[in-house]
């Protein structure tokens, strides 16, 4: 194969993934229109022409294409494309499957990567299940993880104990402020509200704080069921997972959530359970992609890794500071976007 002064090419990178993965990774297409990985899978809500299959493999560029620099991100958006750009990587690997146009700033893939000269690798549920970190972060040590819990692929259960240090549910909610730093998020957010003049600002991060649904900060936490709403996990699959494992006293969702008045929360009040929702999907680059970008770099030392992480902030119209940018918004709105087109002068 083709490689550069590392001696690296990104067919290398692949075969790393798929040490990582435990052989997951697609390494030949047949796998993807043959059905032999189970790990492509089609997601879909059905909407026409919106679902999606997941491929975990090298999805653009070609693999003997020499590589030096990569990045590791979550979610491919036109600002990782960017961000890649302009640090002149030579190869994107992402968790989340991919798709023209919607990962790509709405334009094919083969009209925006070659610009920049990127490959890009996508992973998603074939480094699921690989590592118990997820579970560590939040305070338990996994005994068992079925990654298709009813069926479904990507629907994971962790069945966990909780490790000697935490006694409470309180003693969780500290874990997680503590291992994800949010207290230096809580400071770069407040010096960004200041340089920017937006007191109002939100972001991502800090919006969706770790909270403790049911139970009290001094509810005891030894059995835990640990889960992810957003991969299909159902009510019914929660009062199955009950069934099978009776000792639980507290359960865990997180990456996604649910809110106070969710079933799942009603059926934990009604059972006595602690119900907790931990880190949000936003810091998931942290939880997952950094385990990921240490393995490539313990693998491959020739290259670079580089960690891709999107920061994504919220302020109301009518708290933007930049005066400029606001007489520019205001301008196209107005004058562009909800113009009236003159009348039309009746003769009769």
């Amino acid at each position: 194969m083709t490689a550069g002064k590392t001696g690296i090419a990104v067919a290398d990178v692949l075969e790393a993934l798929n040490r990582i993965s435990k052989g997951r990774m697609v390494m030949d297409w047949n796998e993807v229109t043959s059905g032999t990985n189970p790990y492509v899978v089609m997601k879909t809500s059905n909407i026409p022409g919106k679902s999606v299959i997941e491929i975990p493999g090298l999805v653009f560029g070609d693999k003997h294409k020499p590589v030096a620099r990569v990045g590791v991100g979550m979610t491919l958006t036109e600002s990782v494309i960017e961000l890649a750009s302009a640090m002149k990587l030579d190869l994107i690997v992402v968790h989340h499957p991919v798709a023209d146009a919607a990962s790509s700033g709405g334009v094919p893939f083969a009209d925006y990567l070659p610009l920049y000269d990127l490959a890009l690798i996508e992973m998603h549920e074939a480094f699921h299940g690989l590592h118990p970190g997820m579970t560590l972060l939040h305070g338990h040590r996994k005994l068992t993880t079925d990654i298709c819990f009813g069926g479904i692929p990507g629907n994971v259960l962790h069945k966990g104990i909780a490790l000697p240090e935490v006694q409470t549910a309180g003693d969780i909610l500290a874990r997680i402020n503590r291992m994800m730093g949010r207290d230096i998020d809580v400071d770069l957010l407040e010096a960004e509200r200041a340089i920017r003049g937006e007191t109002t600002l939100q972001e991502a991060t800090l919006a969706n704080p770790a909270k403790l649904l049911s139970g009290g900060p001094d509810s005891p936490v030894k059995h835990v069921l640990h889960f992810f709403p957003h991969t299909g996990f159902s009510v019914g699959h929660l009062e199955t997972a009950l069934r099978m494992y009776p000792e639980t006293d507290t359960i865990i969702a997180s990456i996604s959530r649910v809110r106070e008045d969710h079933p799942f929360v009603a059926l934990a009040r009604e059972r006595g359970l602690t119900f907790i929702v931990g880190n949000s999907h936003s810091v998931e680059i942290m939880e997952n992609g950094l385990p990921l970008a240490y393995a490539l770099e313990l693998l491959l030392p020739g290259i670079e890794v580089f960690l891709l992480r999107e920061r994504i902030t919220a302020v109301p119209l009518k708290d933007i500071a930049h005066s400029r940018m606001v007489e520019y918004g205001k301008q196209m709105a107005e004058t562009h976007l909800v113009s009236m087109p003159p009348r039309a002068v009746q003769t009769y």
